[in-house]
């Protein structure tokens, strides 16, 4: 949800509405986990953060303290409800998803951050995956609860992963794109590519299998529920030790 500098303002949404619809989604999700009759040690709520500017372009750039200050309204929000941690997606540069994770400390609610990377491996800012994590863990003292990486195919980094070091360890989810398309191509795309639902479960299960760190799986650009059906199917029979499926 875009807070009252960005889209929302132009959507003629003043801060308190926001700060209603941001609740609201949260309400929505307790109301689903509690129908289902289960307690919060079952599911995880997360309020979702999306980057300030566009998420395929890199262009955009912004410090750690006015990042801090421009998703701080948004993250007071969710840690006034019964989330129980915030996500940063589709994050592009290492000062937002810094100032994200400060503003989520001050709130007192964990934070996630997910970076985005191109074909190359490397953030949309050009910095090394590794490098974007480090340098996060290094400016917010260890901070985030965890990382992820979104709306990147599971070949644009595949080898940057392979026989790293124990910054990969920190790497707990993954949420890629069904097409193996660079976001230049994908932003000018006229159609959907849709990927192959099997192929992607598969490339899925050998990133689980080498790296068990990697519980929370999910799709980004061109996945449905064909997609996540197989992931799930796929690593739960093939990836995971039969003793995490217990």
């Amino acid at each position: 949800m875009a807070r009252k500098c960005g889209l929302g303002r132009r959507l003629g949404y003043d801060s308190d509405r926001l700060d209603e619809l941001n609740k609201d989604a949260i309400t929505l999700l307790v109301d689903l986990r509690d129908r289902d009759g289960r307690g919060r040690g079952d599911y995880v709520i997360s309020g979702c953060i999306g980057p300030r500017g566009d998420g395929y372009d890199p262009s955009f750039t912004t410090s750690t303290e006015d990042a801090e200050r421009y998703h701080a309204e948004q993250i007071a929000s969710f840690a006034d409800t019964e989330a129980d941690l915030v996500s940063a997606l589709t994050m592009t540069n290492t000062e937002e998803a810094i100032g994200i994770t400060r503003a989520a400390q001050n709130a007192g609610i964990p934070a996630v951050i997910s970076f985005t990377l191109e074909t190359d491996g490397r953030l949309p800012s050009g910095t090394p995956l590794a490098g974007a994590i480090l340098e996060v863990d290094a400016g917010t003292d260890n901070g985030p609860a965890y990382y992820m990486i979104n709306c990147a195919h599971p070949t644009h980094f595949d080898d940057v992963l392979e026989g790293r070091g124990g910054w990969v360890r920190r790497i707990r989810g993954i949420r890629a794109n069904a097409s193996r398309k660079g976001h230049d191509e994908l932003d000018t795309a006229n159609e959907l590519d849709e990927g192959d639902p099997y192929e992607l479960a598969s490339e899925y299960a050998s990133l689980v299998a080498r790296f068990p760190e990697l519980t929370i799986l999910g799709g980004c650009c061109g996945t449905d529920e064909r997609h996540i059906e197989q992931i799930a199917s796929t690593c739960i029979t093939s990836a995971w030790p039969r003793t995490a499926r217990a």
